[in-house]
């Protein structure tokens, strides 16, 4: 008897990314899966971003969801979620910090039934990338997120997160903005899951290259670490 192949679903959240949108969807058709489901949920962008979805992007994915108000990406990823019907499930980030071409390291140990949940660490093993403040701040959350999780990751926040998709949509992710990390690895800890990380790399941008985290989702992200302890 043929084995099935499996789907791996990828959900990409975008909000404000049509400078990047068409290179990152370009890279994941060009990555080494087999089978893919790629679903995009557009935040309710306002620099012309869904026009660049509707005549360029729309006819190279299998679905293009819009928000008719902004939800953040705690929000864009639950609508991502529940629409996918892959095997397994990972997250995309519409910027072009992290590479497609990684997606196997990721996602394999979950497709080989190894792992129920793996995260891509840009810091396991290697040199740490990205700006300062950035880096101590996700060292900040990380160890603050470990002590209350017992987990041992190095990069609670990175964006590669790779789930078993009935896994990930049992979960009630209630988080809007960036608040969805902290949450999502207390409430898979809850569940007895032993998170297993694997190195990535990592090509950081800054602000003015359009990055949307401030230390305001610092600050969300500790209360949320202690709220889902």
């Amino acid at each position: 008897m043929q084995k099935k192949t499996q789907v791996l679903s990828i959900v990409i959240p975008c909000y404000n990314e049509k400078k990047h949108i068409v290179s990152i969807v370009k890279r994941i058709l060009a990555s080494p899966i087999g089978k893919k489901e790629i679903i995009l949920v557009d935040d309710c962008s306002t620099d012309g971003t869904r026009e660049v979805l509707e005549r360029e992007v729309k006819p190279l994915v299998d679905r293009v969801i819009y928000h008719t108000h902004n939800q953040g990406k705690g929000g864009a990823l639950r609508t991502g979620f529940m629409a996918a019907t892959g095997d397994v499930v990972i997250i995309q980030d519409a910027d072009l910090e992290y590479d497609p071409m990684e997606y196997p390291k990721i996602v394999n140990p979950i497709f080989e039934g190894k792992e129920t949940v793996v995260y891509g660490s840009r810091f396991l093993g290697q040199k740490r990338k990205g700006y300062l403040a950035n880096r101590v701040a996700n060292r900040v959350l990380t160890m603050f997120s470990n002590f209350f999780t017992h987990q041992n990751l190095t990069d609670m926040e990175t964006c590669y997160k790779a789930f078993q998709r009935e896994l990930i949509q049992s979960v009630d992710i209630e988080e809007n903005r960036f608040g969805f990390e902290p949450e999502i690895t207390a409430r898979i800890t809850k569940m007895g899951i032993r998170i297993r990380e694997v190195p990535i790399s990592y090509y950081p941008r800054n602000k003015r290259t359009g990055k949307k985290i401030g230390w305001k989702d610092g600050l969300r992200a500790l209360y949320v670490i202690w709220k889902y302890r």
